[in-house]
């Protein structure tokens, strides 16, 4: 007789559940619906106004035997090349000491005083205006070798790296359950065995994604740039030497005093853009095959 009850409470709950919304629950919900489409539309609009101005601007001045030859013979070849090189230099300088620094932070060193200054600085680190990480690499780097390279552009760079590398590590390795490493100590695995092999794999994802918004922001700035690696009209002869960069290019052409010239610094952006978007996409193809 129990049963009963129980089947007359599953039927109710059964039926309440499949009758329709209430009018005025449909129209909060399409509503709701509504605000959320159009903000979503508003927060796309400035994205999509600046992608417009820069191609409608640009592509008209594009021409492929630019992507060949350098500054002094009508081309970006030397920027392109330059900027991929300091890049690369600033990401093989703060990529294995951001992760390395951010594992420690969430994994090993989660009751330690010094845990705490480390990630004070680090904060600091990210809002630190970026002619002044170049003022600091000029000091360091080419008062020393006495001279601008791009060895000089890369340290600057990787200091803009190294803060949001080390946070968003940190933050990937944080929100991998709790139970992943229960798991694995179960099992049997030692602590690096559990960081390494299960957390660190699990959080490549994020830690991906704080790598390409580094690359990202390191690939557009100038000021740092023009205090360490200058610039250079042709090929650079090495990486000792002034060397020319997509970011500093755009900032000469737009002060450039023939209208001809300052047209260019469109067409320059769309390479810079692609630039931005080939590093993600390389990354995210990485991460995937993990």
């Amino acid at each position: 007789m129990s049963a009963y009850p129980n089947s007359e409470i599953d039927q109710s709950t059964a039926d309440e559940l499949y009758q329709p919304l209430s009018r005025g629950r449909q129209l909060f919900t399409y509503a709701m619906n509504g605000i959320a489409f159009g903000l979503s539309v508003l927060a796309l609009l400035p994205l999509s106004s600046i992608l417009w101005e820069i191609m409608s601007r640009g592509l008209s001045g594009f021409k492929l035997e630019m992507l060949f030859h350098p500054l002094i013979e009508n081309g970006f070849a030397n920027a392109i090349l330059g900027t991929i090189l300091m890049v690369s230099i600033g990401a093989l300088l703060s990529i294995p000491v951001g992760v390395i620094t951010g594992i420690f932070l969430a994994e090993f060193s989660q009751t330690s005083p010094l845990t705490r200054y480390v990630r004070f600085i680090t904060s600091i680190l990210t809002g630190v205006p970026s002619i002044i990480v170049g003022i600091f690499a000029y000091g360091v780097i080419v008062l020393l070798t006495k001279g601008f390279s791009a060895i000089a552009g890369g340290f600057a760079l990787a200091v803009i790296m190294l803060p949001m590398i080390v946070l968003t590590t940190e933050e990937a390795l944080k929100l991998i359950p709790v139970p992943q490493r229960l798991a694995s100590a179960a099992l049997g695995g030692t602590r690096f065995q559990t960081t390494f092999r299960v957390i660190v794999s699990s959080a490549i994802p994020g830690i991906t994604t704080g790598i390409s918004l580094a690359i990202a922001r390191a690939s557009g700035e100038t000021a740092p740039l023009i205090f360490t690696a200058l610039f250079s009209q042709n090929w650079s002869d090495g990486l000792l030497s002034p060397t020319a960069s997509l970011p500093v290019l755009i900032f000469n052409l737009y002060n450039n005093p023939d209208p001809a010239v300052n047209q260019l610094v469109w067409t320059t952006s769309i390479i810079l853009l692609t630039l931005v978007l080939f590093f993600s996409v390389l990354s995210r193809v990485i991460a995937k095959k993990r």
